[in-house]
């Protein structure tokens, strides 16, 4: 089967199916609001899920960032003593 038949039939299936879709959604017999509302939940339970761990990355890249700074001063401070 050539590229162009292969990638046509898949198109036409996601015709079918979304037509499909179209009318159950139209007709009533299918209804999206629960399944919606879980989805954009549980998107921002992830969403805040990231931002705590961005958070904890953050202050550990600061914490890190503090301790070089002062390593680097007492070495600074040694080999003036020298």
């Amino acid at each position: 089967m050539n590229e162009n038949l292969k990638y046509g039939m898949f198109f036409l299936g996601g015709v079918a199916l979304g037509a499909i879709g179209a009318v159950a959604v139209s007709r009533g017999k299918l209804d999206l609001k629960p399944f919606a509302t879980e989805l954009v939940s549980r998107g921002l339970d992830a969403r805040d899920a990231f931002l705590a761990k961005a958070e904890t990355v953050r202050e550990n890249m600061e914490d890190l960032v503090a301790e070089a700074q002062a390593a680097s001063e007492e070495r600074r401070a040694k080999a003036e003593e020298a």
